[in-house]
């Protein structure tokens, strides 16, 4: 989606934030917008999927944290 500005670009989540898709109830980071929707990919990698969203909201705190120790667990695993 483009950033026209109008009413629906001040809910479009920022590049690299990571949000929950509430209909998936998967946790991405965004990775662009196309159309009327949202690409999210995986912390740990992967597909990226699509989106609508008004069906995502950002994480709370502790669920961010959570995501991102989640994330460095299955790194460590992979190379270690």
């Amino acid at each position: 989606m483009t950033d026209d500005g109008g009413p629906e670009a001040c809910r479009l989540p920022r590049l690299g934030a990571v949000v929950r898709d509430t209909v998936r109830e998967r946790v991405g980071r965004v990775m662009g917008h196309v159309g009327p929707y949202v690409q999210l990919r995986p912390l740990t990698g992967g597909r990226e999927w699509d989106a609508d969203p008004l069906h995502l909201r950002p994480l709370t705190p502790c669920e961010l944290l959570s995501a991102l120790v989640a994330e460095a667990n299955a790194r460590s695993r992979q190379f270690g």
